[in-house]
């Protein structure tokens, strides 16, 4: 239990996200390391046919559907893309019935919806960094996502 007497503290998780795309659409790949109580743990995967924007999503979305109870995540990802969406965007886009603010219909709203769902289970910190500039996890995510990328041309062959 937490001072107060309330619910009991969440644990504390650091997750690091990346997703990648051979061609955009085409063949993607995502990578995650999430890093908790001095332990670590990857996720990765990869579609045949999809687009960057999805594939980084993708890595959000499986790095939280992993977690097993509610946590406080601060999520580290090169993505402008979701955390402005996740932050900024998707209030409005819920408000406006998923329409974004040409009034089109949101693009990836299957997978916002899924990550607004899992984002009200958890305490989330969304930190945006700029890629391939000296982030260790963060090469190692976009590295694990290329080498998705790499098995899933080979499994298609």
């Amino acid at each position: 239990m937490n001072r107060k007497g309330g619910q009991p503290q969440a644990d504390c998780v650091e997750i690091f996200a990346d997703g990648a795309c051979s061609g955009n659409p085409g063949v993607g790949g995502y990578g995650v390391i999430l890093k908790s109580g001095g332990k670590e743990k990857e996720l990765s995967g990869c579609d045949p046919m999809t687009t960057n924007n999805r594939m980084e999503l993708t890595a959000v979305i499986k790095a939280l559907e992993s977690l097993k109870k509610p946590c406080k995540v601060k999520m580290v990802t090169d993505s402008n893309y979701v955390v402005q969406g996740i932050t900024l965007w998707i209030s409005n886009w819920v408000k406006n019935n998923w329409r974004n603010s040409q009034k089109k219909p949101v693009i990836n709203r299957d997978l916002w919806e899924r990550l607004l769902s899992l984002s009200n289970k958890h305490e989330i910190e969304w930190k945006w960094i700029k890629g391939h500039d000296g982030y260790p996890e963060n090469e190692r995510c976009d590295k694990i996502a290329k080498s998705e990328i790499k098995r899933c041309k080979l499994k298609r062959v």
